[in-house]
């Protein structure tokens, strides 16, 4: 799992992602649940695009079914972010997905955690192995327990 000290060189793919005036909240910065849009949004982006990930049509689907976010330094609109991802482990229909979330030009995480996705056959939504070609853009992003 990544720390505050964390560089960008220890994630695989990057999407640069602006942040939005409804963003920010009461106390002037990025709003925490916002965080959790960036995770969603640079998982499936990666998976729609390399995976070839069908969410609205598709039989197999990922249900997320936990996720966490540690918070180091603030975010504030207008500043424009890159989501770092790599995988820490791939199971038969599970995936462990770590982000790392870092404001546009710095080399240190503002924040970081996961998010673990279940795959599922619809619509029953039993676990289901991950497809093939999912596999294969996953296993791009997974690097090594340290």
């Amino acid at each position: 799992m990544a720390d505050p000290t964390e560089t960008r060189a220890a994630y695989k793919h990057f999407l640069t992602i602006p942040t939005r005036w409804k963003d920010n909240d009461v106390y002037q910065h990025v709003n925490n649940t916002e965080y959790y849009s960036y995770f969603d949004t640079v998982i499936n982006e990666y998976l729609i695009r390399e995976g070839g990930l069908d969410y609205e049509n598709g039989s197999v689907v990922g249900l997320a079914i936990e996720t966490q976010c540690k918070f180091h330094k603030p975010i504030k609109f207008p500043q424009v972010v890159d989501a770092g991802l790599r995988i820490g482990k791939l199971g038969n229909s599970s995936v462990r997905y770590e982000v790392g979330i870092f404001i546009s030009g710095d080399a240190m995480c503002a924040a970081h955690g996961h998010f673990v996705h279940v795959f599922v056959q619809r619509p029953e939504n039993r676990p289901t192995p991950i497809p093939p070609g999912l596999r294969a853009a996953m296993e791009k992003l997974v690097v090594s327990a340290s």
